[in-house]
């Protein structure tokens, strides 16, 4: 099986250095272990308390693209602390990343707490996924009772069907506000019919519309 092998000390010193050496040592031999094929080593230099770690959003990059599943670290303290930690380990979850750790000489197994917290983030996350879900269908309910018919007025979305398009249709957004949508209902509904656009897009290209209009 494939493999990640993940180092991290918190500061430049020269003597932390040797626990990089150290680390990347028994995870190579852990690795050994479990004939386990490692397909990239990863060091860092870097506070556990940042998620802004280029050598963790490799290490995150590489497991979403690759047919790797494994990740080694010395503990789950290398990953991340504090907060870091917990959002670290709610992405390797979510990518179904199995991690081994020195310290348990094999799979690292959450405590309670830790496994009750990444639960309720993941039934958030879910309910916002419900919620988000919800008012698009809504903003598209409202738009079409209001007179809105995408079928005419978008012409060959089916065309572009699953991409994001930058350019907002200025036309339907004016159309939509007058049929009285909030700018947020107007992003939800675009949105439900493939376009890429947020509150404050709509917002702006509606005020540059106008503002176009009176400059004519």
């Amino acid at each position: 099986m494939k493999a990640i092998i993940y180092c991290r000390v918190s500061t430049e010193k020269d003597t932390q250095e040797t626990s990089l050496i150290r680390q990347k040592e028994e995870l190579l031999q852990l690795a050994e272990k479990y004939s386990f094929t490692i397909e990239r080593v990863i060091e860092e230099k870097a506070s556990g308390y940042e998620v802004d770690r280029d050598g963790i959003l490799e290490v995150l990059q590489l497991l979403k693209d690759e047919d790797i599943n494994i990740l080694l670290v010395q503990d789950e303290t290398r990953l991340g602390r504090g907060h870091a930690r917990i959002a670290i380990l709610h992405c390797l979850q979510k990518e179904k990343t199995s991690i081994f750790t020195i310290s348990h000489q094999g799979e690292l197994q959450l405590s309670e707490s830790d496994s009750m917290v990444l639960e309720i983030i993941s039934i958030v996350e879910e309910y916002q996924r419900k919620l988000h879900n919800a008012k698009i269908k809504r903003g598209m309910k409202r738009a079409v009772q209001n007179g809105y018919k995408p079928e005419r007025n978008l012409k060959n979305q089916h065309l572009n069907s699953g991409r994001d398009r930058k350019e907002a249709p200025i036309e339907e957004i004016v159309r939509l506000r007058h049929n009285k949508l909030t700018f947020a209902e107007i992003a939800a509904t675009l949105k439900g019919f493939g376009y890429n656009i947020s509150k404050a897009t709509v917002h702006r290209r509606y005020q540059e519309y106008f503002e176009g209009k009176e400059s004519e």
